[in-house]
């Protein structure tokens, strides 16, 4: 899909590698520059004495230039690198770059075509511009952790970087269109990309629903307050979902275990005082994970496991698809679904600047 394109990576942690790893899984070649100490991302080493897993998993396939960047001759390099591809993405704050000598507007002097990204907290202008921030700021801002709350309304720390990894989604389907532009057009583009700005898109429904009625967290449905949409515990204290909002997969849920009774209550409450909810509840209890998951794959209800990541491998499902394959002892997932395996012949994550000289050896001057 992006066999040919060549891509400058200047970025660091978790969101800008995520969007290059996903470029690199659609056949970008991805060349990652990085300081001569390395990228922050690779440390602490694990026991292996290798980079951080977290730092081995969004760098694999791509290659390694270390520059020292404040360095004139090294600066001239990065130019030239950056004269030979075609998109350049960035997350230093703002400013940084043009310091550099390499931002968008002097790469477009003798690189008019360039896709260039910076991707960034709050942006390239306005008074957040020079903040920093994490995951977990751009959720409260946005308004998305105030969707996660336990039952004392008390907001959940997320274990997962729901901004770092939609941020980069964002990105690289920015990079995609602008490549499409470019291919239509011939013209470059320059995307401002603010993961603050990312999390409040996915407030959509949210934003307007309260706009209209006066309600803080979403539709009843994803406000818990539908028996038929629902995390029930098993037997055995772990979680099922059910997701039965249409009458189809309700009925089918309640003819399957026998309770045809219960398929007028779809759309009550989950309260104390539903009986039919208590039932269904019950029903959960009585049954273990184990057969709770062979019942959601042969009943048609909108029913999934609540999996942990050790067992998201040997689900039946990812089997099938080949998302997830282990090499050096280690499972790497792939960012799409492709009828052959994607990380066939997947390379790790790169050494600090061990493709340096045969990048070098290849620049073409400006």
């Amino acid at each position: 899909m992006l066999e040919g394109i060549r891509v400058i990576d200047f970025t660091q942690y978790l969101p800008g590698p995520y969007a290059t790893l996903r470029l690199a899984d659609m056949g970008a070649e991805v060349i990652k520059v990085e300081s001569p100490s390395g990228e922050l991302g690779r440390y602490p080493t694990e026991k292996d004495g290798g980079p951080k897993y977290t730092f081995r998993a969004q760098n694999r396939g791509k290659k390694s230039i270390s520059l020292n960047l404040k360095d004139e001759k090294e600066q001239e390099i990065a130019r030239d690198l950056i004269h030979g591809s075609d998109v350049v993405i960035e997350s230093f704050r703002p400013g940084v770059m043009k310091r550099l000598g390499i931002s968008y507007k002097d790469v477009i002097k003798t690189k008019p075509d360039i896709i260039y990204c910076s991707l960034s907290g709050y942006g390239q202008t306005g008074d957040m511009k020079h903040l920093g921030s994490h995951d977990i700021n751009y959720m409260a801002m946005s308004g998305v952790l105030s969707q996660m709350k336990d039952k004392q309304g008390v907001p959940i720390h997320p274990s997962i970087t729901f901004a770092d990894l939609i941020g980069g989604i964002s990105a690289s389907e920015s990079i995609s269109a602008a490549l499409v532009q470019r291919e239509r057009t011939g013209k470059g583009t320059y995307i401002d990309l603010a993961l603050a700005d990312i999390m409040v898109t996915i407030m959509t429904n949210h934003i307007m629903l309260e706009s209209a009625t006066g309600e803080q967290h979403g539709s009843p449905a994803l406000n818990k307050t539908l028996i038929c949409y629902y995390l029930y515990e098993t037997k055995d204290g772990r979680f099922i979902s059910l997701g039965a909002l249409e009458a189809k997969f309700w009925e089918n849920f309640c003819r399957a275990v026998n309770r045809e009774d219960w398929i007028s209550a779809q759309t009550s409450s989950p309260t104390q005082d539903n009986e039919i909810f208590q039932e269904v509840k019950e029903l959960f209890l009585s049954r273990t994970f184990e057969e709770w998951l062979k019942f959601s794959q042969e009943v048609d209800c909108c029913m999934a496991p609540v999996l942990e990541s050790g067992e998201v491998v040997n689900h039946p499902y990812y089997k099938e698809r080949k998302l997830i394959e282990e090499k050096w002892g280690l499972r790497f997932v792939s960012t799409r679904y492709k009828d052959h395996p994607d990380l066939k012949d997947l390379e790790p994550a790169p050494g600090l600047g061990k493709h340096t000289d045969e990048i070098v050896r290849g620049i073409t001057k400006v």
